[in-house]
């Protein structure tokens, strides 16, 4: 069996619209089960769901007591699927259902891949600016890491029951399923395809978001930041003692007085902006150990209907 995994959050308008272009391909896919997860929707995304579920008797719905975003939903889907194989995507049609026939039968037909995954050539469509910030994020954190992240990967991907078993395995709180989906291994295949607009309605991710999901995946993945910070500190004071003995050199060879108020308040401000820098570093890594050792819960079920 196939568990399709959708995580909703605030989308009523395309809720019926991806449903309507998933039943095209849904003859294909065999037994499946059609798993909406509502992450606290504030509109009627639930009662589009409902609709659905009257449809169709293969579909199961999530409902969370309140908006977790979209890793709890994620992760609540892989742990109530039950299908031997599970893919998750997207309810706004970014996603485009007309691969997962493609991605079933790769898995099907060859017992040594575990994952077929997919990424985007292009962002066509995309604001400029959050383009460029992407791509840089994928360099910076590839260059990071043991693993690699593809450049527009999306988290559109179908796994085998062992795979998602797997990243089950890993209990964080703390979640950036692309990196937990490069770490876990397993042999991936990635399907090619052009950037696809939202179907309706508006993105969820502001920039802010991005940017803080970002930071999550970095501090989640390695410890550079930390070693940076360091080596910054020490480039900082041996600049620092070297600058000291200049001075004193300076006055006592040419007699100079020891002047320049300027500088030295540019001299303060540098260090105390890197110091700053480094404690925001030590915060948050020292923030998600912190969140680790509460063992809340990643998100609460309200029902499953």
């Amino acid at each position: 069996m196939l568990s399709i995994i959708v995580p909703c959050y605030n989308e009523e308008k395309t809720v019926s619209l991806y449903y309507e272009e998933f039943r095209n391909y849904a003859a294909q896919l065999g037994d499946y089960e059609l798993l909406f997860v509502n992450d606290g929707s504030k509109d009627k995304t639930l009662e589009e769901c409902l609709k659905i579920k009257e449809q169709d008797k293969n579909c199961r719905i999530v409902n969370f007591s309140r908006n977790f975003g979209k890793e709890a939903a994620m992760l609540a889907g892989m742990k109530e699927a039950k299908g031997d194989y599970v893919v998750i995507m997207d309810a706004d049609l970014q996603d485009p259902p007309k691969l997962l026939p493609e991605m079933l039968q790769s898995l099907k037909n060859d017992p040594g891949l575990d994952s077929v995954a997919t990424y985007r050539v292009n962002r066509k469509g995309e604001p400029v600016i959050r383009s460029i910030f992407a791509r840089s994020f994928y360099k910076l954190i590839n260059k990071m890491i043991d693993i690699n992240i593809v450049d527009g990967a999306r988290d559109y991907r179908m796994m085998t029951r062992r795979m998602v078993d797997a990243i089950l395995s890993m209990e964080e709180v703390n979640r950036f399923s692309k990196g937990i989906f490069a770490w876990v291994g397993f042999e991936t295949k990635y399907l090619e395809y052009e950037n696809v607009e939202r179907s309706a309605g508006e993105s969820k991710w502001s920039f802010w978001k991005l940017f803080r999901y970002a930071i999550d995946g970095i501090v989640g993945f390695t410890t550079i930041p930390l070693r940076l910070a360091t080596i910054a500190g020490g480039v900082v004071s041996a600049f620092g003692f070297l600058y000291m003995i200049y001075i004193v050199l300076k006055a006592l060879i040419y007699g100079d007085p020891v002047a320049g108020f300027p500088s030295l308040i540019v001299i303060i401000t540098l260090l105390g902006g890197i110091q700053l820098i480094v404690l925001g570093i030590l915060g948050e890594y020292l923030a998600k150990t912190y969140m680790e050792t509460k063992k809340r819960p990643v998100y609460i079920v309200k029902e499953i209907l």
